[in-house]
């Protein structure tokens, strides 16, 4: 199947199939004798590739001799060739690499990926042991870089360029020729009329030729008719969209290959900097350079967020806004700014989104003689959408027990911004905003590792080499706080206090995209070639007016049309074109009749037109996919 116009139609009618067939209108042509005239005038309405040959016929009759089965041989190798060739240029080839590409993309949206979080990946595969090593031998954990997505993706690409470049240069040849001249029998076109005139023929011909050139169609005089032809925004609409998936590829691979993308969680209060070693987690393209960051800071000032507080929707964030004070570059002045949810700050092709936010309580501790070894606002990690929050409090320097030895600490936290209330029910915040807070902290002392440089994560404790402090039943001292409140640890070895102070923090992303434009002007490109390609049709119109035969003198006036498509809108321009020429040719009084009828789907044979009656013709039964 070869490809054709982007609204699937496929490529009938006046053009020959694929199996080398001629269609109906110009088979009966050459049953009739007049072999070549409708093919030449409906050819090329379409520059869809055509194949007659078909496998197993690409090398002809084999001739004696090495030297024929060489020759045999090379016909039929090229011949294989090319027919894979078309086939992998083909609509249908191109359909389904397209369906295939977008299955590709399922497994790279539900599993893992690890280019975007590597920890994820890490804990799926600990979760699923068996199908750890399946998925990374089918590379399911790189989908967008692995061999069979890319292959896809290449193949998709060639075929599209196998297509487009051939049918630009036939369609450019196209531009540059004239529309074919008329068949020789007009009454056996899908749509047709005629009449008698008094008018000369040459006039005829010059008020068509005119009428059709004022109606916007490419129009001469081609022997004892007029040709021309319209609709040529048609292919223009389908080259275009054809053109646009290959920019939108273009800019997929540029976007993938020139990207950056970073995650920032950032405290009232505190700065950031675009600079590689700010940022919490880094990915980027093959091809990008950390030289190619985009120069800013900013601060965040603070985070204001609101909530629906009672009905249906209680707990529904209404504001959800982060206030900033920004930098372009160095010592470029201050700039005020809020940044929301899809409304990023964009500074010189950077875009910094606001993605979540969450609550740091402000916390000190202090040894067992009351001195201040830490006071920080430490950022925890919502886990519901009440924004229950979990994280650690580590303490790595200052602290000695009791015995003047140096020791961390560490104190799982556990934050609710609302709490119910001790005795009802379990520790879980019943509305985001801070109405009641609470901390709940437990307490370890020890080694809290990482000194080896391996990576830790600071939202987790690793107890491994930390011995809990216990309460009086041999439990893990714990202890639930209210803002002021402090909890002493056990024998004297220090203190923890809940400040009433709470920051909130914001996570924003920053991601610089560079085919993010050029993928915009190819979808919108794609819409718009896709909107001419359905809606314009391609057509061709002739006009011949000829002395009668019988030797009255008159002019025999035929009009007739032949579209790329079926389409019920020729036999109504035709009427229409018939009627605008019937004003300047009426028909000749007698017997004819009053004028042109209207093209249509008639039943009367073509063999009509030799009839003396001066009567329109109605028209023959249209071919299978012309336009009627």
């Amino acid at each position: 199947m070869s490809k054709t116009d982007t609204a699937g139609e496929s490529t009938t009618g006046p053009q020959v199939p694929e199996q080398g067939a001629p269609d109906v209108p110009e088979q009966e042509a050459r049953e009739q004798g007049d072999s070549g005239d409708l093919g030449k005038a409906g050819e090329q309405l379409s520059t869809a590739p055509q194949e007659r040959a078909v496998p197993g016929s690409f090398g002809g009759p084999r001739t004696p001799g090495a030297a024929g089965a060489i020759a045999w041989t090379f016909r039929e190798t090229f011949g294989w060739v090319r027919w894979f060739w078309r086939q992998l240029t083909s609509m249908r080839i191109a359909l389904i690499l397209l369906f295939l590409l977008s299955l590709g993309a399922i497994p790279g949206s539900l599993i893992p990926q690890s280019n975007a979080n590597e920890l994820k990946v890490r804990t799926w595969k600990e979760a699923h042991e068996f199908w750890a090593p399946v998925f990374d031998k089918l590379q399911l954990f790189d989908v967008y870089s692995s061999v069979w997505f890319s292959a896809i993706y290449i193949l998709l690409f060639v075929s599209l360029i196998g297509c487009i470049v051939p049918r630009t240069w036939q369609f450019a040849g196209q531009l540059r020729s004239r529309p074919p001249g008329a068949p020789k029998r007009l009454t056996r076109l899908p749509a047709h009329t005629t009449w008698r005139t008094d008018a000369d023929p040459e006039a005829v011909r010059e008020a068509a030729l005119t009428l059709l050139k004022k109606r916007r169609f490419r129009a001469h005089i081609a022997g004892d008719a007029v040709a021309a032809e319209k609709g040529y925004l048609r292919e223009v609409g389908n080259l275009i969209f054809h053109v646009s998936l290959i920019v939108m590829l273009v800019a997929f691979a540029v976007g993938q290959l020139f990207k950056s993308e970073g995650g920032k969680l950032i405290t009232e209060g505190r700065g950031f900097s675009n600079t590689l070693t700010q940022y919490d987690d880094f990915r980027s393209g093959t091809l990008f350079d950390v030289d190619e960051l985009v120069p800013f800071s900013f601060t965040l000032d603070r985070f204001t967020g609101t909530y629906e507080p009672k009905g249906p929707q209680r707990g529904t964030p209404r504001t959800f806004e982060a206030a900033v004070t920004y930098t372009e570059g160095v010592g470029d002045e201050e700039h005020k700014r809020i940044i929301r949810v899809n409304e990023p700050l964009e500074i010189d092709g950077a875009k910094v989104y606001l993605l979540s936010h969450g609550y740091a309580p402000v916390v000190t501790v202090r040894d067992g003689k009351g001195k201040q070894v830490y006071r920080g606002a430490v950022p925890l990690l919502p886990v519901d959408g009440n924004v229950t929050s979990t994280g650690v409090i580590k303490v790595r320097d200052g602290y000695r027990d009791a015995k003047g030895k140096k020791e961390q600490l560490g104190f799982p936290a556990f934050f609710v911004p609302t709490y119910a209330g001790k005795g009802k029910g379990q520790m879980f915040s019943q509305f985001p905003a801070l109405v009641f807070p609470a901390l709940n902290l437990g307490a370890y002392h020890g080694d809290l590792g990482g000194n080896g440089g391996a990576p830790q994560n600071v939202y987790q404790l690793d107890t491994n080499r930390m011995t809990p402090f216990k309460n009086a039943q041999g439990d893990v001292f714990k202890q639930t706080l209210l803002p002021g409140e402090t909890m002493k640890l056990p024998n004297g070895a220090g203190s923890v206090t809940f400040e009433k102070e709470i920051k909130e923090w914001a996570s924003f992303q920053v991601s610089q995209q560079p085919g993010n434009g050029l993928a915009l002007a190819g979808a919108v490109a794609a819409i718009a070639g896709l909107v001419g390609s359905l809606f314009i049709q391609r057509r061709r119109v002739w006009v011949r007016a000829v002395r009668d035969d019988s030797g009255t003198g008159l002019t025999v006036i035929e009009m007739a049309g032949l579209g790329r498509t079926e389409s019920a809108k020729l036999p109504e321009e035709l009427a229409e074109l018939a009627a605008l020429l019937h004003t300047q040719a009426p028909t000749a009084a007698g017997p004819a009749g009053p004028g042109p009828a209207a093209p249509d789907a008639g039943s009367r044979p073509a063999e009509a037109e030799s009839e003396p009656e001066a009567e329109p013709q109605a028209e023959a039964k249209p071919a299978e996919g012309a336009d009627k």
